[in-house]
């Protein structure tokens, strides 16, 4: 029941990743990862939280902390796309870009992780 609960939660957020680069390739284009950047810090933030309200609870027997954590926003970010794109831009020479993007990557999702864990604590009080 786990392993179904997981995957299901896994097909979710890999739909919501994909309407996600839809919506950022429409609004800002192709030429700069924006999909990626916003997926990774705004799953790092959802983790955070979520991490806090639903530590303790259960779906069916299951931990929501599985389901949403490894599930839906293991589904939804994605360090496998930021470390290709990052590469990509090293082979085109584009160095500055690749350390401004992944120390971008890097600094957000932290911050905005530990924001979400700070608001998850303070509405579990």
């Amino acid at each position: 029941m786990t392993v179904l609960f997981v995957a299901l939660g896994g097909a979710l957020g890999t739909v919501l990743r994909y309407l996600a680069n839809v919506v950022c390739a429409e609004r800002f284009g192709t030429g700069f990862p924006y999909a990626t950047l916003a997926v990774n810090t705004i799953g790092s933030c959802a983790l955070g939280l979520f991490s806090q309200i639903i530590a303790e609870k259960s779906l069916a027997g299951v931990p929501l902390a599985l389901v949403v954590g490894t599930g839906v926003l293991g589904g939804f970010t994605t360090y496998s796309s930021f470390n290709l794109e990052t590469l990509r831009m090293l082979q085109q020479g584009e160095v500055a870009r690749a350390v401004f993007y992944a120390s971008l990557t890097f600094v957000t999702c932290l911050a905005l992780g530990a924001l979400g864990i700070v608001i998850g604590a303070r509405m579990m009080r």
